[in-house]
């Protein structure tokens, strides 16, 4: 290809190209003209709720549960005689791995119904503020 030719290519390129900006976004929803940005403090105390009365109940009971069949097995498997199983010491190992994850997943769960419930809050403190700021003057505030 001759640099004519390739010149010529960039040039027929460049003059396709438009240099205005598109951003891309979901098309409005049905009778209204943008994204719905509404918050339900509803939903948030519900969500917060079943992390506080069932998954953190029940991550604890099944981590436990895990616990007991692990330390079974590892006292099956480990050394009466002087000789034992690899695996009695690869659970062990396994075991001490599965409480540090239930532990951080508990952790996670303790952190999200903790969120869950300050931002019902703020939203909450952001509307009084906004709206004490957004209200007309009474006739109170000219004395």
């Amino acid at each position: 290809m001759a640099w004519d030719e390739w010149k010529q290519i960039k040039n027929d390129v460049a003059a396709q190209r438009t240099d205005s900006m598109r951003l891309d976004q979901l098309a409005p929803a049905a009778g209204g003209d943008g994204p719905d940005l509404a918050s339900s403090p509803e939903k948030k105390q519900a969500a917060a709720k079943a992390i506080n009365d069932d998954l953190e109940r029940d991550v604890e009971r099944d981590g436990k549960h895990a616990a007991e069949s692990v330390k079974a097995v590892v006292k099956e498997l480990s050394a009466r005689d002087g000789y034992g199983w690899d695996t009695s010491g690869a659970l062990k190992k396994a075991h001490r791995t599965w409480e540090q994850q239930v532990k951080a997943l508990l952790g996670r769960l303790a952190s999200e119904k903790h969120a869950l419930s300050k931002t019902g809050i703020d939203f909450h403190n952001d509307d009084i503020g906004i709206g004490s700021l957004l209200a007309p003057p009474s006739a109170i505030d000219d004395y």
